[in-house]
């Protein structure tokens, strides 16, 4: 069974997959975290992740490798061999994982590694381009979104938490840069598809979003749920 979940920034589309994963007995897979590993990558040669003739050119020589710890499932990124789940969360390596998504070589690249690790799984992958390019046929397709106010928000206080006292007129700006970056790109670009269901998460906890894919997945909903722009 192959779930998708799109969405822009601040969603909360890594939190809500992880918890349904966790819920229904399937794998996550982030593949943001793959793009933010090539953004990490190029940044540690000297190289502007929006030169696309220089990121190209290293990418036969950027090895990423997915797995996930046995006990929790918590997805494990590693650059070359090292853990780089820590490093690549920084709001720098989230903007430069922008431009190279715009980067085509990088995301065809990419969405192979994806395939290939989904291949012979159940897994719930989230992303900006899953159910229309990575998983077009995919069991469930779902669309996290909320006001950019509300996105921002969150970026914040999880950027907080972790020590980087961004402040939040910079997410705002940085969240705006990045939406347009994404669904403004010639090639993948961040739209939901036309199958999928709206998740509207601004008055939502991640509980509740999980709540209510969960019952739409397992078909318990009170009533059925619309796709094609309707709202969970």
């Amino acid at each position: 069974m192959k779930i998708a979940i799109d969405g822009p920034g601040g969603a909360g589309k890594s939190t809500v997959a992880k918890l349904l994963a966790k819920r229904l007995g399937m794998t996550y897979i982030d593949t943001g975290a793959m793009y933010r590993a090539v953004a990490l990558a190029v940044a540690r040669r000297g190289i502007g992740a929006g030169d696309a003739e220089a990121v190209i050119a290293e990418l036969d020589s950027i090895h990423i490798d997915i797995s996930h710890e046995s006990d929790t499932g918590e997805q494990i990124v590693r650059l070359g061999g090292e853990d780089v789940s820590a490093q690549i969360r920084t709001q720098a390596i989230s903007i430069g994982a922008s431009d190279v998504s715009k980067i085509r070589e990088v995301r065809l690249r990419l969405v192979e590694l994806q395939r290939e690790i989904a291949r012979g799984r159940d897994v719930i992958m989230d992303g900006r381009d899953i159910g229309t390019v990575v998983f077009p046929d995919a069991d469930k397709k779902y669309f996290l979104t909320a006001s950019p106010g509300v996105r921002a928000r969150r970026r914040y206080l999880e950027l907080r938490s972790k020590g980087d006292f961004a402040a939040y007129e910079t997410c705002l700006s940085d969240l705006l840069a990045r939406d347009s970056n994404d669904s403004g790109r010639a090639f993948a670009p961040l739209v939901a598809a036309d199958d999928a269901v709206f998740v509207w998460t601004d008055r939502m906890t991640a509980r509740e979003a999980v709540d209510a894919m969960y019952m739409d997945i397992t078909d318990k909903g009170s009533e059925p749920i619309r796709s094609n722009g309707a709202a969970l």
